[in-house]
């Protein structure tokens, strides 16, 4: 009986191929039985309305707001930048009727900060009656 010499060259190796296989399938199903959803704080759905017109609609002051941050009231430009000064200008045009309806007509493009001025300054100027103003596609 011959036998051979072991040499180092001839160790028996560890074939991975199968074993990268096999991962790489289990991989692929976990991608596919994952379902991936989109987070969303809040999911809100807006309503619809449908309320009768007022008899006598109440004395309001319209303050509009342009991209720039800019404000009008009652189609006057002034040169308010701040809560404070732009409260002036609401209670002068609202003679300082607190039951004055203050509608707000912001561009779509315009801060949020510009319309919490507006909103601050109604507040200051002592009127709480809001309305935002937007426009009906059909």
């Amino acid at each position: 009986m011959q036998f051979r010499k072991v040499s180092r060259r001839d160790q028996p190796e560890i074939n991975l191929i199968a074993f990268i296989d096999v991962l790489l399938v289990i991989l692929i199903f976990l991608m596919v039985s994952t379902t991936f959803s989109k987070f969303s704080a809040l999911q809100v759905s807006l309503p619809t309305a449908a309320a009768n017109p007022q008899a006598s609609l109440p004395r309001s002051v319209s303050v509009a707001v342009d991209a720039e941050g800019r404000f009008a009231v009652d189609n006057r430009r002034v040169v308010a930048r701040d809560p404070q000064s732009l409260a002036i200008e609401l209670k002068q045009a609202s003679k300082s009727n607190p039951d004055c309806l203050v509608e707000i007509h912001a561009d779509a493009m315009a801060t949020h900060q510009s319309v919490v001025n507006v909103m601050e300054a109604a507040r200051l100027a002592g009127l709480q009656k809001l309305s935002f103003s937007t426009r009906h596609d059909p």
